[in-house]
């Protein structure tokens, strides 16, 4: 299906200027008005023909018109701020059909609720609330064909980090377990209205396929939380919130007890929550 062309549209800086939209640093907030590269954005989230757009934070729309640019069959824009509820308005009456607006807080609504399937996330995320939410899309990841996220850089290389190096961590494990992550091109930090402090990159997440005998997301959540939780110290020591004397486990898990978490692979990882899993069922 063809992308479907976008109506006569005000510019974004008129719609700013016009509702008042000095972005809130309590909201996280960061407008990326180049067009040019919202659109990239909604390129680098694959063919969306069929599939619902749930977009977190539309902010001013520029993002949200490069999605309706697209062949997504619907956008859904979650949006808390009143004032760009109020500033969405004239997109919406002129994408009534494929745009809906959801006054919510991200955190706190089950956004699979919001569409039916397929769905995919596309976001500029904001930069206060990007890691829990991710948390809570992983736990539900069968619900998504894709998330196209942005986040601060820092957070984007923890996604994608590797065993013994410094952003590997437990937002890394998480992901890695659960999907196919790629770092796809960062975004300057000029490029948003207010600048923030540092540059952004665009991460795509795929869901994997995953088998039979895989732990449970609650399992594997403790277990890497606590690995990570004292990253210092080896694993016999930072275990111990888990059960007061982890040495057996870890080495019927195949895994050298004075090992520290950075160390282990996400397999290691599974390993070791299905065996703590079943020792606690």
């Amino acid at each position: 299906m063809a992308e479907r062309p976008l109506p006569r549209l005000p510019p974004l800086r008129e719609i700013i200027a016009a509702h008042e939209l000095a972005a809130d640093k309590r909201l996280g907030q960061h407008f990326l008005l180049d067009l040019n590269l919202t659109a990239k954005i909604a390129r680098a989230a694959g063919d969306l023909g069929g599939v619902s757009v749930i977009e977190i934070g539309p902010g001013p729309g520029g993002l949200t018109r490069a999605l309706l640019d697209t062949n997504a069959a619907k956008v859904v824009a979650v949006e808390r701020d009143l004032r760009c509820i109020a500033a969405l308005q004239s997109l919406l009456a002129s994408f009534e059909d494929r745009l809906q607006l959801v006054e919510a807080d991200a955190l706190a609504v089950d956004v699979s609720t919001l569409a039916p399937a397929p769905r995919a996330i596309v976001a500029n995320l904001p930069y206060n609330i990007a890691t829990p939410l991710l948390l809570g899309w992983l736990a539900r990841i069968r619900d998504f064909v894709s998330l196209t996220l942005m986040f601060q850089r820092e957070v984007a290389e923890r996604l994608v980090a590797t065993p013994r190096s410094k952003a590997y961590g437990r937002l890394s494990v998480m992901t890695q377990w659960l999907t196919e992550a790629g770092l796809l091109f960062e975004l300057p930090a000029r490029a948003f209205t207010p600048p923030p402090k540092v540059d952004s990159s665009v991460v795509r997440l795929i869901p994997r396929n995953l088998g039979a005998g895989e732990p449970s997301f609650a399992a594997m959540e403790r277990v890497v939380a606590a690995a990570f939780g004292q990253r210092r110290k080896m694993l016999r020591a930072a275990l111990k919130t888990l059960l007061s004397d982890p040495t057996a486990l870890l080495e019927q898990a195949g895994i050298d007890p004075t090992a520290r978490a950075e160390e282990l692979d996400v397999d290691s990882f599974k390993r070791l929550a299905r065996l703590w899993s079943n020792r606690n069922a």
